[in-house]
């Protein structure tokens, strides 16, 4: 990695810091993978070891995918699971996942986080939860720090078998102490506290539907004891909130208050079918939500109260959430269908809130701070994820903060005709493929190509995997 990093001359420059500065011709200069110093180039160092000149290009803060399973590229698209809701669609994959080899997870690793840093991701919290077959998250982590990518691995789990009352076959699900035990060992080899942290840990059991009461609480304790964070789905479905109410005689939220699941180290993945006093305990404890568009549009799930979220002051960052439910891992689509989607929900919800037929669409004039807008759907994509994932040290570009960036090309089919507005630009028109993506200081996108490793034979392998996974379906 280069010791001293210069760039400059950006036409646009998103600093997302506290004031939000957008600052054409501008640049920052990076000293051991931190920022020193941001604003108009020419008041910027003249050299370095290493400088991008960003002249005709726009710059963003590293994106933050705050919910993602990666060894799902290796069951993009199935056939059989196309056209089904949840809890199909997860019974259609468990035995498949479970078949994963630590050679599979590490290609899927890189071709995910690959994808990722192609769309301006530089962060990546992963919650993968079946490691039969030899699989480890010492297999993801290896792989990412060979890619480069900034990386929060989980320590996932599943424990209720279906025999148990659980959703999953009891043949994709663990022993309970050999889960503790597991994530004990990897929070003291691997999880790095400090900031500029390039490795965390996350404890991560895997849902309401597929660990028991006694794993959530003795994770909970766990998480606290070695200072990590905590991470789960939930409220994804109609169908678990049934689950929850039929097994336990709550829901969902309820239910995780009280195993001690509420508070600053918590985020939920999904976070879509909550009432307003549920947003209120949220709002209270400092429960953080990853809101995944793609996916819950994919799966029929629902569309998840972000901008409700974002009033009551809920920490809200976006997830591309598994590559089979969402068959991609673009966070600049992501971000895009963020805005589009508060939209759409918002069309559809006349101003005096719920009615019986709410699925029909209204026409009824509407406030300006009620849109999603271009801007503050990259703050969900940048501070938002940071805040989510309990960092203080990304998602904005100034002094002190990592140097984690991202540049996209103005002079590019997809803006012509949109540069009105570079910055609203970068979601309202097609998503592209970046120019530049900067990790701590180092490249690993130039010119629009991974630099860090040759994805040619990755590519194929993981396909050689992903074939043999599903060839006896």
């Amino acid at each position: 990695m280069p010791r001293t990093l210069l760039l400059k001359n950006a036409d646009m420059l998103v600093t997302m810091d506290g004031n939000r500065r957008e600052i054409k011709g501008g640049g920052l200069f990076a000293e051991n993978g931190i920022i020193k110093s941001v604003g108009p180039s020419d008041g910027l160092p003249g050299t370095a070891d290493k400088v991008i000149d960003a002249r005709g290009q726009i710059v963003l803060p590293g994106f933050v995918n705050t919910h993602h399973h990666l060894n799902q590229t290796l069951t993009r698209n199935l056939p059989a699971a196309q056209n089904i809701n949840l809890f199909p669609w997860l019974t259609a994959h468990y035995g498949i996942w479970a078949r994963t080899s630590p050679e599979a997870s590490r290609t899927s690793t890189l071709i995910g986080l690959a994808e990722l840093a192609l769309s301006g991701c530089t962060a990546v919290f992963d919650h993968t939860y079946l490691y039969q077959n030899g699989n480890s998250v010492d297999v993801q982590i290896e792989a990412a720090r060979e890619l480069g990518v900034r990386f929060h691995a989980s320590r996932g789990s599943m424990s209720l078998g279906q025999s148990k009352g659980g959703l999953p076959p009891d043949e994709c699900v663990e022993d309970e102490d050999a889960i503790l035990a597991d994530t004990i060992r990897v929070i003291d080899r691997y999880h790095d506290a400090s900031d500029g942290a390039m490795t965390r840990i996350v404890v991560a059991p895997c849902s309401p539907f597929s660990v028991s009461e006694d794993l959530l609480r003795e994770s909970a304790a766990l998480a606290r004891d070695k200072g990590v964070m905590l991470h789960t789905h939930l409220c994804e479905t109609l169908d678990e909130e049934r689950y929850t109410l039929e097994r336990f005689g709550k829901r969902p939220v309820e239910w995780m208050e009280s195993l001690d699941w509420t508070g600053p180290d918590v985020w939920f993945a999904h976070a879509i079918h909550v009432d307003d006093d549920e947003i209120r305990l949220f709002a209270k404890t400092g429960c953080g939500a990853a809101h995944c568009p793609c996916s819950n549009m994919r799966l029929a799930s629902g569309i998840a109260p972000v901008k409700k979220y974002m009033k009551a002051g809920v920490r809200v960052g976006l997830g591309v959430d598994g590559s089979a439910s969402n068959d991609g891992s673009n966070m600049l689509m992501e971000v895009r269908q963020a805005m589009l989607l508060a939209r759409l929900q918002l069309g559809l919800m006349p101003p005096e809130g719920p009615r019986k037929h709410a699925l029909l669409p209204v026409t009824h004039p509407l406030r300006a701070n009620e849109w999603m807008t271009a801007r503050e759907a990259l703050e969900l994509a940048t501070i938002g994820g940071a805040s989510v994932l309990g960092r203080n040290d990304i998602g904005s570009l100034e002094t002190g903060k990592c140097a984690d960036f991202f540049t996209l090309d103005l002079n590019s089919l997809q803006f012509a005709g949109g540069l009105h507005d570079p910055v609203a630009a970068v979601v309202f028109c097609a998503p592209q493929q970046v120019r530049t993506t900067v990790i701590h200081g180092k490249a690993i996108v130039e010119e629009g190509q991974i630099t860090t490793m040759d994805m040619e034979p990755v590519i194929a392998e993981h396909n050689r995997h992903s074939h043999a996974l599903v060839k006896d379906l």
